[in-house]
Formats: C-alpha cells, sequence, structure tokens
C-alpha cells in the first residue's frame, strides 16, 4: 500500500527525527514532509539534510497541509498542543505520544479522525524498527512497514504489554555496561570488552530473528551445556532474584502504562 504524499509531524524531538530519516533514506518513501519548528535545533538539521523537509512555525499549518498527521508529543504538554488544533474528519492521525489513552486523544483532537496509537523506536532511522500499533489498520502498518516492521495489536491490552518490553532498552545496555565494568574491573581494557561484547549480544539477537517462532528458552537451552559456564550464570541470574526483579519491574511499568 502507497502511503501518503504529504506527512506532517507535531513535535520534533529524537523520535520524529528517526522517523523522517527513515521516510527520506534511499529510496525515499515520501515526496513531502513538514514538522514543526520545535524543537529548532532538530528541524533545522532535518531541512539541511533532507530538501523534501519543510519546517512550520505554525502547527495548524502543517494539519491543513498533510494528508497524515504524527502527533510525537511530550504527555506532560500534548493536552496544550493538540487542543487549540482543528482537524478534519476522517483525517488520518498517528499518536506516539506514550502512555495517552485513545479516549484524551480523540477528546483534545475534538475531531472523527482515524486515529492509530504506535511506539516507533530509534532504529526505524535506519529501517530496522519494529512498532507496536493498535488498533490494527493497514494505512499506518504501510508506514511503519517502511521503516521496519509493523506489529499489529488486536487488543489494548496486547498494545500496553508491547509498551512494557519496549522499557527493557536502557536494561540491555545496561547489562552490557556493567559487563564491561566488570572486565575493565578484572584487567580487560574497557574498549577491548565493548569491541567484544557488542556484537557478541547483536550474533543473539540475530540468532533470536532467525530462530522464528521458537521459545526463547529453548534458545538459552541450546546455548548452555549442560554442566557449563552459561547454565552456571542463568542458574544464579534465576535464582538470585533476577528473573522476579524483571517481572516486578516490567509489572509496574505496565501498571504506569495502563494508569
Amino acid at each position: 500500500m502507497p502511503l501518503p504524499r504529504k506527512i506532517g509531524f507535531i513535535g520534533t524531538g529524537a523520535i520524529t527525527d528517526a522517523m523522517v530519516r527513515g521516510l527520506l533514506a534511499e529510496p525515499t518513501a515520501v515526496s513531502h514532509v513538514m514538522v514543526s519548528q520545535r524543537s529548532v535545533d532538530v528541524s533545522a538539521r532535518l531541512a539541511t539534510d533532507f530538501p523534501q523537509v519543510r519546517v512550520s512555525g505554525d502547527n495548524q499549518a502543517i494539519v491543513d497541509g498533510c494528508d497524515t498527521v504524527v502527533l510525537a508529543i511530550r504527555p506532560q504538554i500534548a493536552q496544550e498542543v493538540i487542543s487549540p488544533l482543528q482537524f478534519s474528519d476522517m483525517q488520518k492521525v498517528i499518536s506516539v505520544v506514550a502512555a495517552t489513552s485513545r479516549d484524551a486523544l480523540f477528546d483534545w483532537i475534538g475531531a472523527d479522525v482515524r486515529l492509530s496509537q504506535a511506539i516507533p523506536l530509534p532504529f526505524v532511522a535506519r529501517r530496522k524498527g519494529v512498532t507496536a500499533i493498535f488498533p490494527r489498520d493497514a494505512d499506518t502498518a504501510a508506514f511503519f512497514n517502511v521503516l521496519g516492521n509493523a506489529v499489529e495489536c488486536e487488543t489494548r491490552k496486547e498494545y500496553d504489554l508491547l509498551a512494557a518490553a519496549s522499557a527493557l532498552m536502557a536494561t540491555y545496555f545496561g547489562i552490557m555496561h556493567r559487563t564491561t565494568e566488570w572486565l575493565a574491573k578484572n584487567g580487560l581494557p574497557e574498549d577491548k570488552g565493548r569491541t567484544y561484547i557488542a556484537p557478541l549480544f547483536a550474533s543473539l539477537s540475530e540468532t533470536a530473528l532467525l530462530a522464528g517462532k521458537g521459545h526463547f528458552i529453548d534458545l538459552s537451552r541450546e546455548f548452555a551445556t549442560k554442566g557449563g559456564l552459561n547454565e552456571q550464570v542463568f542458574q544464579d541470574f534465576d535464582l538470585n532474584g533476577g528473573t522476579d526483579a524483571l517481572r516486578r519491574a516490567l509489572g509496574r511499568v505496565l501498571s504506569r502504562i495502563e494508569k
């Protein structure tokens, strides 16, 4: 399904920057992009890097001039930014505003728009992102399939659960950092530790992708020789509270999202 010719972004932070860069990477997916002037630095860089980008200081002009409008605003100021805008009935709107209900968005928008919600991650800049969307929508799926892969959620609960899972990104890198710290403390130069750990984790992620629909625990067993070192570390993690801590953290994140 082809993307709309004109896509506008209200809110110009890191995620907008990543989405625009993904859309306009060669071969470009759209011919016309409007971005709000805020933030000035991000919008100016996008306009410099891509001739298809037009910066507007007027959010209403973006709504009026684009087939699809992406709301990429911090939740703390979302109502303040969205409520004054005049949308058209049946206009396509994609919200990437975090932890905000559809009811609240519809109330602020004040029109019968075709509203989708999405959780794009920074990797969309390289068209490598996996993006949860709700509800199922062919146009929104086409948008994010250009930027990687869209996962269409059947229910709000599915969408919230994937939002909670996406909160593991900092922990993933944190584990890598703690490991390189430990290596450095025990005598391995930090740069050598990073050179080893990053491709090790990348290869493991690639293995999980290639495994298709198999269970991750089966891969864990496959990479853990009976009585071996990998088995020992996972058992230590599991038996010393690592699994319980992970479950508690995800549960707290889910409760925050649902509220």
